[in-house]
């Protein structure tokens, strides 16, 4: 309780963990010897301590108090170890001040660092009576507050080292070095010391090194269900082993170091292999863990069901091949509920069935009109009375269906009437018109089979010839005629082809493509030209005045459309002019034969074309153009595509449409359909043409 002390040349310390130890510190000495006290802190343990008797030690407190107020110097009771503390202690201290006169109280936790500062704090303001009254804050309260100023530091600290330390190679004294100056390190250091700082960082770091292991897992675990279908992908070689025998036959593999990596060190989370990013290798004993396990369940289970649905695919082609439901051409709609179950549905979707069966109707189609052209050649008697243009009435077509229709290959065949019929008229124009290229076996005639023998025995050489390209095999006509005059025509063209739309000038074969048009040709539906059809020509048919107008102003328009385009094709598209048949014969509206030549005619000259009329071909007004003509037109086109070949072969980048000629389209801005107004669409046309877009894409207008 004395008031002035005197000890000369005596260092100061902080704590008694310093005694010993003095050199290790900053070494700091009192002032002069001589210390005046101003104030005491007279200090009460309330924990519960061992061998203690806290009424004891009150009562010396008490005893002690008394020779300090003699003093007259303030006096702060502090209340110790509160983080400890017993309730009834911490009660009877208080009591004890209660009886003193302006005794304060304080309630501290050195440990927690809770109103160490506020008991100074409050001694200070007694001695010093300037300053402002300190207010005392209960213990548990001042924990709280301590508690949030703390928790408030620490995540200011956490972001600061999510921010500096990136990696889970990171060393403490690197980083600690790095986030001195920083606030948030002060300020957490302060509050909590340096070593719950190092254990933050610890703690990061070694999240960091977690998160990484777990990207690389992830990474093999991607990889193991390849690594399995390259190495086990049969099931009877798998199926019945253990998982020891199943890793062993997968070291035997020739692959197995492909995709593999047997690691001397184990477990790989905790080797250098894990931070090996360039070896994506997949660690061997990776497999002895539960989710390794699983794929490798999966894997067998993936292969168990792909036989499973192997076997319904097999067990569905049986069902058909077996039903006698299935019949040539029979829709799926009506042959399902008779050859499905519910074992099918189980385990494949409806879309593969309906594929199934798709590919099994072929199979039948193809059988059943294979069996029919030889019915028709068993009853070739039935054909032999025809007229020589092959083209049978209705009353011999029904004399026909009438003597084959109790046969069973004639009923097989009844749901494709449409094509049945098309065999019948191809029959009967191989019967008039015996040729390689009209044989109903196509491909399999003794004729073509013995000039392919040839021709590949005694290979022709055609350097200088444009024929040898591939694009000179093919004709692509355009039919244009109002009325269904262009699909008549076409009908008639295509009977005269082979199975398969070929056709045959001077002795070769030609895949001939035609595109009858008899609407408005600034549509994209009837344009001349689209991305799939680059025409050689044009057969422009007319039977009256207004059929006549529609031509001229259909050849205008496309004309017209193709202005300013690169290619130019369709400005010397070749043309021919043909006068047909009238529906019904003799005059209509006052036009007669020799009025209607010679407007086309007239209409020939000017458009700069071919023109054809019954007189001149030497057949009858009242009956279409025949074969010779025809033959004589694709010939004349033939001719103008090789000369057109060898032009445009030596001009350098010029594009056919089927090799990605640019394409230009109008369109509607805001839907994205065709403009199909003419006059909406020819004002536009006229004051901004169609431009190919840069680069030889679509140009939208």
């Amino acid at each position: 309780a004395a008031t002035k002390l005197a000890s000369a040349e005596k260092l100061m310390y902080f704590c008694t963990d310093q005694l010993g130890l003095e050199q290790d510190f900053e070494q700091k000495q009192m002032p002069d010897g001589k210390l005046p006290v101003d104030g005491f802190l007279l200090c009460v343990d309330v924990s519960r301590g061992m061998n203690r008797n806290f009424d004891e030690q009150l009562k010396f407190v008490s005893n002690l108090y008394n020779q300090l107020a003699k003093t007259k110097k303030p006096v702060v009771v502090v209340l110790t170890k509160c983080d400890e503390g017993v309730e009834r202690y911490i009660r009877d201290a208080h009591a004890f001040a209660l009886g003193k006169k302006n005794l304060q109280v304080v309630e501290t936790s050195a440990r927690s660092n809770v109103n160490v500062d506020l008991a100074f704090g409050t001694l200070v303001q007694l001695v010093d009576k300037s300053r402002g009254k300190a207010k005392i804050i209960p213990y548990f309260e001042a924990l709280k507050q301590q508690s949030q100023q703390i928790a408030a530091a620490k995540d200011k600290y956490e972001w600061l080292v999510s921010r500096i330390v990136k990696s889970h190679h990171e060393l403490w004294p690197n980083v600690s070095r790095k986030m001195q100056p920083a606030p948030e390190y002060q300020d957490y250091v302060y509050l909590e010391g340096t070593q719950k700082a190092k254990k933050l960082f610890l703690q990061h770091v070694q999240r960091l090194k977690q998160e990484h292991i777990e990207r690389r897992r992830k990474v093999y675990l991607a990889l193991l269900p390849q690594a399995l279908d390259a190495l086990v992908p049969d099931l009877d070689e798998i199926d019945h082993l253990s998982r020891a025998k199943a890793e062993k036959l997968l070291e035997a593999k020739p692959d197995f170091l492909k995709w593999f990596v047997v690691l001397e060190e184990t477990p790989w989370d905790a080797t250098g292999h894990v931070d090996n990013v360039d070896n994506e290798r997949i660690p061997f004993d990776l497999l002895e863990t539960p989710a390794a396990e699983q794929l490798y369940e999966a894997h067998l289970e993936k292969l168990r069901n792909e036989r499973k649905r192997a076997e319904m695919r097999r067990a569905f082609r049986e069902n058909l091949e077996t039903s006698p439901f299935v019949t040539p051409g029979k829709p799926w709609e009506e042959a399902r509920s008779f050859i499905m179950n519910e074992d099918f549905y189980l385990w494949l979707e409806e879309s593969v069935y309906v594929d199934i069966y798709g590919k099994h109707q072929k199979q039948l189609i193809d059988k059943a009109k294979e069996d029919f052209q030889e019915l028709l050649l068993e009853y070739s008697e039935l054909f032999y009375e025809l007229e020589l243009d092959a083209k049978p009435s209705k009353e011999k077509m029904g004399v026909i269906q009438e003597v084959l229709g109790e046969e069973q290959r004639f009923k097989a065949l009844q749901k494709l009437q449409a094509e049945r019929d098309a065999l019948i008229l191809k029959h009967i124009h191989f019967v008039y018109h015996p040729t390689k290229e009209t044989c109903p076996s196509c491909a399999a005639c003794v004729d073509a089979r013995v000039e392919q023998l040839l021709g590949s025995r005694f290979v022709r050489h055609h350097r200088n010839n444009p024929l040898a390209d591939s694009n000179v095999d093919r004709i692509n006509l355009v039919i244009l005629g109002k009325d269904g005059l262009a699909r008549e025509l076409a009908n008639e063209i295509r009977a005269l082809c082979t199975n398969d739309d070929k056709y045959v000038i001077e002795g070769k074969m030609y895949e001939l493509a035609l595109r009858p048009i008899e609407g408005n040709v600034r549509l994209p539906v009837n344009a001349f030209q689209t991305p799939t059809f680059q025409p050689h020509g044009c057969l422009c048919l007319y039977n009256s005045k207004e059929s006549l107008s529609y031509v001229v102003e259909s050849i205008e328009k496309s004309r017209e459309s193709t202005l300013g385009r690169r290619d130019g094709h369709s400005a010397q598209l070749p043309l021919t002019l043909i006068l047909v048949n009238k529906r019904g014969g003799g005059d209509a509206g006052g036009e007669t034969l020799q009025s209607l030549i010679q407007q086309g005619q007239q209409i020939a000259s000017k458009l700069q074309c071919v023109f054809l009329d019954p007189a001149s071909a030497g057949i009858g007004y009242g009956r279409n153009i025949n074969e010779k003509q025809i033959g004589q037109v694709l010939k004349g086109l033939l001719d103008a595509k090789r000369n057109l070949n060898l032009v445009v072969g030596s001009t350098p980048g010029q594009k056919d449409a089927s090799d990605g000629a640019d394409l230009r389209v109008v369109m509607c801005l805001m839907c994205g359909d065709p403009v199909s107004a003419d006059e909406v669409l020819l004002p536009i046309l006229q004051a901004q043409p169609c431009r190919p877009a840069p680069g030889g894409g679509a140009a939208v207008l």
